[in-house]
């Protein structure tokens, strides 16, 4: 069982509120994330200043996971390329 006192808590800026967040990674990568959701947010609001609060963070999040998709369809393109290039 891991104990709660191993993870560091990290103060972090997102669309202008602040947050305390808990993590095992590094303090660096945790404001790494960090920005980057303010930046995606931040590009969101720009572009769509009518927006809720809640929709900015929703298309954030949208954007984000759909960077994360076609991501891993690359690597396990890739990774099938290797496959069969050991294969013949």
């Amino acid at each position: 069982m891991q104990q709660n006192s191993s993870k560091k808590r990290v103060q972090v800026e997102i669309f202008g509120d602040n947050y305390i967040i808990k993590g095992n990674a590094a303090g660096e990568y945790i404001m790494q994330v960090a920005d980057y959701v303010d930046k995606k947010m931040n590009i969101i609001g720009q572009r769509n200043p009518h927006l809720s609060i809640k929709q900015i963070a929703v298309l954030a999040a949208l954007n984000i996971a759909d960077e994360l998709y076609k991501l891993q369809e690359d690597y396990d393109k890739l990774l099938q390329i290797l496959e069969e290039g050991q294969e013949s």
